[in-house]
């Protein structure tokens, strides 16, 4: 059964114009005195239109009402119109309202009450086509019934299956917003992150060095003013990119720095006082441009957590080529000293989902006072063991 909200039940003008059949049916003069209702026949032949107009909250009864009535006339030898119309409008209303499976045993039972009740009021003979017709009647108006019941149900369906469309957009929309919003997290994050750590660790170098030292508090704030430059660049880039709505400058002014900047990063780092010992063995490959960009920022967390994080101002970063992956390696010592692995903040869980994208690997944790960060990122298209 359908779960729509069926309309509330009330006379309808249909119900008048059932019940205005029914009537017309029971007095029509018909030529066959055998379907003529005189005297107290006219009882049961009008007695059925006092209950239609409440066949569809009682369909059951509405039937049953019917079918009383068309056996009492057969009783008295005279086949009632009225009676097996209104049969018919009951069938119709037992199906359209109870479902096919209770619908084709009131159909079944009907059919049967009729053609007996009707052969009777004949003496007998079971096969006048007078008594099949309204057989027939019956069977047809149980078949309308299905037929309204399945168009609406039809349509209900296709209702609940666009409000379900409508809701899937809605989920959809608020998956898509929140995947920006994270989008937009991570790459303010990579964008400006690192150059503000330079910025305020060498704001407290030209502090502590502008009364003993005022050349390398000098040097210090050329590189907070290089560095307050190049964050106001990249914020600039990125507001250019969430104001625009074309789609197809995205590329354009997200930053897509790559490998190819490695040097120029950690001239930057090193102008901010990390010693950068950097080895690269990574001759002779092609990363893709997502793998390539991924790959600078996972150098550029890395360089800026031993920046902020690390003891003693060194950092060892090696690029190698290992099993069709590119194979990076960073190594600080730390101030943490335990053993355990620290928890991610978000630098190193933005590392993780970007590693992910583009089918890499990561391991990172602290021992000994040691902290080390390893990724792989495939090489033209080969999966990393």
């Amino acid at each position: 059964m359908s779960a729509t909200r069926e309309p509330r039940d009330g006379v309808r003008m249909n119900d008048v114009v059932i019940v205005a059949l029914i009537v017309i049916f029971a007095v029509l003069p018909f030529p066959d005195e055998i379907f003529r209702a005189r005297g107290l026949l006219l009882v049961p032949a009008l007695l059925p239109a006092a209950a239609m107009p409440f066949r569809r909250r009682w369909p059951l009864v509405a039937l049953g009402i019917s079918l009383l009535c068309a056996v009492a006339a057969a009783a008295a030898g005279t086949i009632s119109p009225s009676a097996l119309l209104a049969a018919a409008f009951g069938c119709y209303s037992v199906v359209d309202r109870r479902g096919r499976g209770i619908g084709l045993i009131a159909v079944g039972v009907a059919g049967v009450v009729v053609f007996f009740s009707n052969g009777w009021a004949l003496a007998g003979d079971f096969l006048d086509s007078t008594a099949l017709q309204f057989v027939l009647f019956v069977v047809l108006g149980g078949a309308l019934g299905d037929a309204a019941r399945s168009r609406r149900e039809f349509a209900a369906a296709m209702i609940e299956r666009a409000e379900r469309a409508e809701r899937n957009r809605d989920d959809e929309a608020r998956r898509r917003v929140a995947e920006d919003r994270v989008r937009i997290a991570r790459d303010l994050h990579d964008v400006v992150a690192h150059q503000i750590a330079v910025i305020s660790l060498n704001a407290g170098v030209a502090s502590s060095a502008l009364d003993d030292r005022p050349e390398r508090a000098r040097a210090a704030l050329t590189t907070v003013r290089s560095a307050s430059r190049s964050v106001l660049s990249d914020i600039g880039g990125l507001m250019s990119l969430l104001r625009s709505d074309a789609l197809d400058d995205h590329d354009e002014l997200r930053p897509q720095n790559g490998l190819a900047q490695l040097d120029a990063l950690v001239d930057g780092f090193r102008r901010g006082g990390l010693r950068v010992d950097l080895r690269r063995n990574d001759d002779g490959f092609a990363l893709s441009p997502a793998s390539d960009h991924v790959a600078y920022l996972v150098l550029q967390e890395a360089l800026t957590n031993a920046h902020k994080h690390g003891l003693g101002g060194t950092v060892t970063v090696a690029l190698r080529i290992e099993s069709a992956a590119l194979h990076l390696t960073i190594v600080n010592p730390t101030r943490n000293v335990s053993p355990a692995s620290p928890s991610p903040g978000n630098g190193l869980r933005g590392i993780q989902e970007r590693l992910g994208a583009v089918r890499g690997a990561v391991h990172f944790g602290s021992d000994r006072g040691v902290f080390s960060l390893e990724a792989w990122i495939p090489v033209d298209g080969v999966d990393t063991p």
